[in-house]
């Protein structure tokens, strides 16, 4: 049974959350560890058959421990938020500690705006939220330099909402919209789902939404 190892699941309905949800619902359900920060959220999870680890990701030793609990026929998803400047000194952790235990895949979601995506970006909307996509660019260029296969999954507007199904995938395209979190983690899954990872990046918003559904 393949893992799934996620990092920045919490029990407010996140992205991360979603995932955990979904991927113990597939036809053949993954075997699924989290590193989670609050010791009642983990003893939840423990009750419907995940594996957890209670701890922060800045936490190295915690990190460490989560990477080798999950082993190396492991997918990583990070759906880790915050704008921080620890945001992206977690997201490296993570990467270099997957690098050391023999960890080969990962899927990392950040943003519209990240990266080459930037110039797509309002002032406004650069102002209100720059120091999280250049975090979050960190982050990015941190996996695409390193060894692991990856897909980086860049959202538009997260939204609460059920899964619609038509939430699409765009490389190399400006776009804009928006997507609920509950599609974004069915997308996630559907990434995952292949062997190998395509080293690609993608923009996800749902066409059948209205940005006035924020």
């Amino acid at each position: 049974m393949k893992t799934l190892l996620l990092f920045g699941v919490s029990p407010k309905m996140g992205t991360g959350y979603q995932v955990l949800q979904q991927a113990m619902q597939q036809p053949t359900p993954w075997r699924c560890v989290a590193l989670v920060r609050d010791a009642e959220f983990a003893n939840q999870l423990n009750q419907q058959g995940v594996i957890t680890v209670v701890g922060d990701a800045m936490d190295a030793t915690k990190v460490q421990e989560i990477c080798q609990l999950a082993g190396a026929n492991t997918v990583i998803v990070s759906t880790l938020g915050g704008s921080s400047g620890a945001h992206y000194e977690a997201q490296r952790l993570i990467m270099d500690t997957a690098e050391q235990c023999g960890i080969h895949q990962m899927l990392l979601v950040t943003s519209l705006g990240c990266g080459d995506s930037w110039s797509t970006m309002s002032e406004r909307a650069k102002q209100a939220f720059g120091h999280a996509l250049r975090e979050k660019s960190l982050a990015e260029a941190w996996l695409q330099t390193s060894s692991l296969n990856y897909v980086i999954l860049r959202p538009g507007g997260l939204i609460t909402g059920e899964i619609t199904g038509k939430a699409e995938c765009f490389s190399q395209q400006e776009v804009h919209g928006c997507v609920h979190r509950a599609e974004l983690a069915r997308v996630i899954l559907e990434k995952i789902k292949a062997d190998k990872l395509e080293n690609k990046i993608y923009a996800v918003v749902d066409p059948s939404l209205s940005m006035n559904e924020r």
